[in-house]
């Protein structure tokens, strides 16, 4: 009986040792990757190689930064981010956290970013700003606003008419969707590309309705950046070859 004891012991300790052994491989190759990754990205800043001093700027008509909410009190970084942007060509960006703390951070990063200006909504076209930036500020409680009237608008504007035509089949179209928000004015235009800073890989409730073309890149923690992986995030964008069907 000792002997089977014994042998359990020695058992759970094996395991415990692979668990640890394969724990450090993981942790360093992440580490390895992190440091290959800051190399490259201070080379990229440097302008090696040269291929990245040539970008297509203009395929970046319109462009998302989604924040977690957490990091976005970060604003010294958030204006850091824009004014890295703004050197790029970037001319107009939408700044997004599910809670609302760009929103309410929007005077001072107005104020402190040169020549910034704010994009009041879509009944008004956007204006590119050509020596400084045009800048939306959204939260998730924008989407589910928006929602909430475009819903309204379709139950005064569409379904009561079709009751009273007799027509019981009432099927909701995504175009009749869109139309809807669009005349709410909360349509939203389109980003070409969304890059999200933060610990995980999601949009965190980004308008979905604004987003059926659009390229998203993970960039990692906020207080992480680097203005070569945003260098070589865009430039990664404006050479990639869009199919959008019919």
């Amino acid at each position: 009986m000792s002997i089977k004891v014994e042998l359990q012991k020695i058992g759970i300790l094996g395991l415990q040792m692979i668990w640890h052994f394969l724990h450090f491989i993981v942790s360093a190759s992440y580490f390895v990757v992190g440091i290959a990754t800051t190399l490259e990205s201070y080379l990229i800043s440097w302008g090696f190689p040269c291929k990245y001093k040539h970008l297509n700027i203009d395929r970046v008509q319109y462009l998302a930064i989604v924040v977690e909410s957490d990091e976005a009190y970060n604003t010294l970084k958030i204006i850091e981010l824009l004014e890295w942007l703004i050197s790029l060509g970037i001319r107009s960006v939408c700044l997004y956290d599910a809670e609302g703390v760009l929103k309410q951070s929007k005077e001072i990063i107005l104020k402190k970013v040169k020549n910034a200006s704010e994009f009041q909504g879509i009944d008004e076209p956007l204006q590119l700003n050509k020596k400084g930036i045009t800048l939306e500020f959204i939260s998730a409680s924008d989407g589910k606003e928006a929602i909430a009237r475009a819903a309204n608008f379709l139950l005064q504007n569409k379904w009561r008419k079709t009751n009273m035509s007799g027509d019981q089949k009432q099927c909701l179209s995504e175009s009749q969707m869109t139309e809807a928000l669009k005349a709410v004015g909360c349509g939203g235009l389109d980003p070409d590309l969304i890059l999200v800073y933060g610990p995980t890989r999601c949009h965190f409730g980004f308008p979905a309705w604004r987003i059926r073309y659009t390229e998203i890149l993970h960039m990692g923690p906020l207080k992480s950046m680097l203005y070569g992986s945003l260098l070589k995030a865009i430039y990664k964008f404006t050479m990639v070859q869009q199919n959008y069907g019919k």
